[in-house]
């Protein structure tokens, strides 16, 4: 029993150094309970001793006690995906029995301990993705029973220790992302049954390391990103006949590529970019009849005759391949037809900036699973076939700069899910196809300089998605339609040095994305049209055209501005002298003849100053009837006012309680806005500028208000003002809580709330607002059900699969931050899809904080009353079973509406969903597929769009609907916490994305 009571001391020792706020999650580490029975404890049969310690993703925080060092009789510690600080105890090494020791995704720093040596039983060290510094302790090689050491991603320096090749039972060794250097030792070469060495993003250097040829067992080389020189040896392939991912990627390699690569039939992945290799690509490659990624860019690779392409025939046999990148190199000779015999499997294909020659072949449009295409910088001629259209997986074409000529084919529109089109610097004719504008996906359009002619076609000036426009430099006629008004998102125009004419429309100031606005050399005539909204706009080209009229001064503020030419028009009148214009480098004004003033440096006559005007002779008897009319007019006027005054300060008597009931909070704000600016900002709260009323607001307009897109002309800021309906019961309420909830937290997955509007209306009556950053891409829920929204504001495609696992994370994120890191903890009380918003890049914004609570100033009773007077209960389906029997706010119920928001993103339906009553629910549904029908209940846009072949989406699907299901648990206690929610799913994109935030 002393022994049992020396663990139980060492675990609450080891408690105690949690922090204060998360030891609750180890509540049941007292002397109630029986020590084996403690949370993540297990206890051996025979002694009843601690032997495993499982804490792993539990959102600990703190320091780890050197108590850990008396539990003698643990083999497994696990304190893995916590947020430990401080350094790792010495006394670990007394743990003698170790067999797993644990401690990845923490802040752990300073040293790895020599003393884990001591722990010589240990199987697997995992202290990956820390902060962990100095060098790697040649103690290590003494633990010889070593199956894996994982120290990814610290700060770890100096060079690797010859000590680690006594670890002879090693099959994974994991150092990449620090900052080691140096050459590999010799002795790595003992390490005969190793099966991954990843070393990428380091300093190494020197040869490619010979100790590596001995290594017959390896499957996985990573030494990307590193200074590793020399070439390879000739007989590569007959030493490494294992290996299916070698990445040389990044490094400064010369040399030739070994034609005995082919000898390594398992080779899946073979990286070598951006070094120097030389000559040709062995023809041999295609006898890798695994090989799904051959990435050779960056390089240079061939010497341009007519040969450097006949590999691309023998490749044809690599019916697996899914990548193939060959740009950057010096390649030349005509791309041949066979190129469209390559792997019906293949997704990106990169040729450009090389010297191909001859005409894109028709065969192309075999290669139906293309979705990247880049020939660009080439000398390729002729037409673009016709065939392009069969592509119509293609998220980007890229044929700049090449000879190609003719007309575009109109086929080109079958291409619906194209992002990036980029046509610039050929020689293409007639007219822009109006088939592009079936290519709703589009956002970078670029075709010109060339020689096409006829109008811009008013089709693609409907792509909604649009974000730049490149039409440049073409002999395109007309004027410049008034629909460029509907591309509220395009951030850059250029159709400079065309044959364009007319007015500009009206409607580009209401592009209020616009940067950079490029219209020079056509012939535009009139006045500039109101622009006073594009405030981030960096550049303006108006020059060589007949712009008339006077110069706005409003132009004066813009804060981004870095290019204002309006030179060579027929501008008049005084050039403005503040702001912008007091930059001569900035502004160009030259050839505007009936310019004046202006800064000295822009060297304008001086304006002639008008004489005022004079005034006729008058009476004195006209002068003493008109003196005798003033003073009635002003008595009467004053009589007015007086009255007016009168009747507003009753009006404000009989609502001052109610104005002085405004919290204090709004201090807080360091910009204010009245009642009436905030009516000049909608146009009188015009349904033209209406966008959130119900579930699809811009902001979550929630229970309680209306939501309107405003233009602050002097903050020069597009918003989201949500105008409360006082008339609605507890909306006054809601506001408080808004208020109170956002006034002090920042967090980038938060809408910003900018500021509030507590005023009189013209009326005498109370208005509330809140002001918040404008969120181009809507609510999380048209995205999940468009079919429900009205066709003008529908998404214009479905979100893909990593795209929903970047939302949950980013929503996960934001609950972790108000659930753990505020300094008082913040219940929102109504997470569901309407309330999460989007950003220009579908970055998600967690909004509509009306029934929030800080959950540190609860107040039971007062809680209640609200919930019987506001109906704060959150929404159906969504709220956790608890709220419903009367249960107070916590994160728990947020977590519980968080599961519902993941199981409702992946299947596509509602927890309302018809399907769904009596003992069906959306929980009960998805657990009843899991694991094997998990395809049969995934939302169909998923497995339609964004995913490679051979991409195990089922396994993916299988996890992320698996977490959902803990998070919506029915008792509170069950519920995963969002701090693990959050590490599981970012583990999750890490595992199946590469961990990048990518489409």
């Amino acid at each position: 029993m002393l022994l049992e009571a020396s663990d139980r001391q060492a675990l609450l020792d080891f408690k105690s150094q949690v922090s204060e706020g998360k030891r609750s999650v180890l509540s049941s580490w007292n002397n109630s309970f029986p020590l084996c029975n403690w949370r993540g404890v297990t206890c051996g049969n025979k002694h009843k001793r601690v032997t495993r310690l499982d804490l792993g993703g539990l959102q600990l925080n703190g320091v780890i006690s050197p108590s850990i060092g008396n539990l003698s009789f643990l083999n497994s510690l696990n304190l893995s995906q916590n947020s430990f600080g401080g350094t790792i105890p010495l006394e670990v090494g007394n743990l003698f029995r170790l067999q797993h020791l644990n401690m990845s995704f923490n802040s752990l720093r300073g040293e790895i301990p020599a003393t884990l040596s001591n722990c010589s039983s240990l199987l697997e060290l995992s202290l990956d993705r820390n902060h962990l510094g100095e060098s790697v302790p040649s103690e290590l090689g003494s633990l010889t029973k070593l199956v894996g050491l994982y120290l990814r991603q610290n700060n770890l320096k100096g060079n690797l220790p010859a000590s680690l090749g006594n670890l002879t039972s090693l099959r994974s060794l994991d150092l990449g992302d620090n900052k080691l250097e140096g050459g590999i030792p010799d002795s790595i070469g003992r390490l005969t049954q190793l099966v991954l060495l990843e070393l990428s993003v380091n300093n190494f250097s020197g040869v490619f390391p010979p100790a590596i040829y001995n290594l017959s067992s390896l499957r996985f080389i990573g030494i990307f990103g590193n200074r590793f020189s020399g070439s390879l040896r000739p007989d590569f392939g007959s030493f490494l006949p294992n290996v299916q991912e070698l990445s040389l990627g990044t490094n400064q390699f010369t040399g030739t590529i070994p034609a005995t690569l082919s000898n390594i039939s398992t080779l899946q992945m073979f990286v070598i970019s951006r070094n120097h290799m030389r000559g040709s690509i062995p023809p041999s490659f295609g006898k890798l009849r695994n090989l799904q990624h051959l990435v050779l860019h960056g390089n240079d690779l061939g010497s341009y005759p007519s040969g450097d392409l006949e590999f691309l025939g023998a490749l044809s046999n690599c019916t697996k391949l899914n990548t193939l990148s060959l740009g950057g190199n010096r390649l030349g000779g005509v791309l041949p037809t066979s190129i469209g015999n390559l792997s019906k499997n293949l997704i990106s294909l990169g040729l450009g900036t090389n010297s191909i020659s001859g005409n894109i072949p028709h065969e192309i449009g075999n290669l139906v699973s293309l979705q990247r295409l880049q020939l660009f910088e080439n000398l390729l001629t002729g037409p673009i076939p016709t065939s392009i259209g069969k592509l119509i997986r293609l998220g980007e074409l890229s044929l700049f700069s090449n000879r190609i000529s003719g007309e575009i084919p109109s086929s080109i529109g079958n291409l619906t899910q194209l992002q990036s089109l980029y046509m610039t610097n050929m020689s293409l004719e007639g007219n822009i196809p109006p088939s592009l504008g079936n290519c709703s996906n589009l956002l970078h359009l670029y075709i010109g300089p060339s020689k096409l002619n006829g109008t811009i076609p008013l089709e693609i000036l409907q792509i909604k998605t649009l974000l730049v426009l490149g039409l440049g430099g073409n002999s395109l006629t007309g004027s410049l339609p008034n629909d460029i008004g509907r591309l509220e998102n395009l951030i850059a125009i250029n159709v400079a040095d065309n044959k364009l004419s007319g007015q500009l429309p009206q409607t580009l100031g209401k592009c209020l994305s616009m940067e950079g606005l490029y219209l020079q050399g056509n012939s535009f005539d009139g006045a500039i049209p109101d622009i006073r909204g594009l405030v981030d706009v960096t550049g303006i080209d108006l020059s060589r055209n007949n712009l008339s009229g006077s110069i706005p001064e409003y132009l004066a503020d813009f804060p981004k501005l870095r290019l204002l030419n309006l030179s060579n028009n027929n501008f008049e009148g005084r050039v403005p002298t503040e702001g912008n214009f007091q930059n001569a480098t900035l502004v160009s004004v030259f050839g505007n003849k009936d310019l004046c003033g202006g800064i000295k440096e822009l060297k304008l006559k001086a304006c002639i100053a008008q004489a005022p005007p004079v005034k006729p002779k008058r009476s004195s008897h006209i002068k003493k009837v008109a003196i005798g009319v003033s003073v009635s007019i002003a008595f009467l006027l004053l009589l007015l006012i007086v009255s007016v005054c009168l009747l507003w300060l009753r009006r404000r008597n009989k609502n001052q309680q109610a104005v002085n009931s405004t919290p204090s909070m709004f201090e807080v704000f360091h910009e204010k806005v009245s009642y009436g600016d905030l009516r000049n900002a909608t146009d009188d709260f015009s349904s033209r500028n209406l966008i959130g009323s119900g579930s699809f607001g811009t902001i979550g307009s929630g229970s309680f208000g209306t939501v309107f897109k405003a233009l602050l002309w002097k903050e020069k800021k597009v918003v989201a003002v949500k105008v409360l309906n006082l008339q609605r019961h507890g909306a006054m309420k809601s506001f408080m809580a808004e208020c109170e909830s956002l006034k002090d937290i920042r967090h980038r997955n938060l809408v910003k709330l900018l500021t509030a509007c507590s005023s009189i209306d013209f009326q005498g009556n109370e208005f509330r607002a809140l002001i918040y950053e404008f969120m181009p891409n809507g609510s999380l829920d048209m995205w999940l059900h468009p079919e429900e929204v009205e066709e003008t504001r529908r998404p214009s495609r479905t979100l893909t699969l990593v795209e929903r696992l970047n939302i949950t994370i980013d929503v996960a994120s934001v609950l972790d931050y108000l659930h753990v890191q505020c300094h008082e903890p913040i219940a929102h009380c109504d997470l569901k899809p309407s309330n999460i918003l989007l950003d220009d890049e579908l970055t998600a914004h967690v909004s509509d904080f009306g029934l929030a609570r800080l959950l540190l100033k609860f107040d039971k009773e007062a809680f209640l009353n609200q919930l019987s007077s506001a109906g704060v209960r959150g929404t159906i389906g969504y709220a956790a079973p608890e709220y419903g029997t009367g249960g107070q706010p916590s994160i728990e119920g947020d977590v519980y509406s968080f599961g519902v928001l993941i199981l409702e993103m992946f299947t596509g339906r509602r927890p309302t969903d018809e399907l769904f009553g009596g003992n069906c629910t959306l929980h009960s549904y998805t657990k009843s597929a899991l694991p094997e029908q998990v395809l049969d209940i995934a939302d169909k846009s998923i497995l339609q769009v964004g995913l490679r072949v051979g991409f195990p989406v089922s396994e993916c699907l299988k996890l992320i609907l698996e977490l959902g299901l803990r998070c919506c648990e029915e008792s509170p206690m069950n519920r995963l916490a969002t701090t693990e929610a959050t590490k599981e799913l970012i583990s999750i994109r890490e595992r199946f994305f590469k961990g990048r935030r990518t489409n």
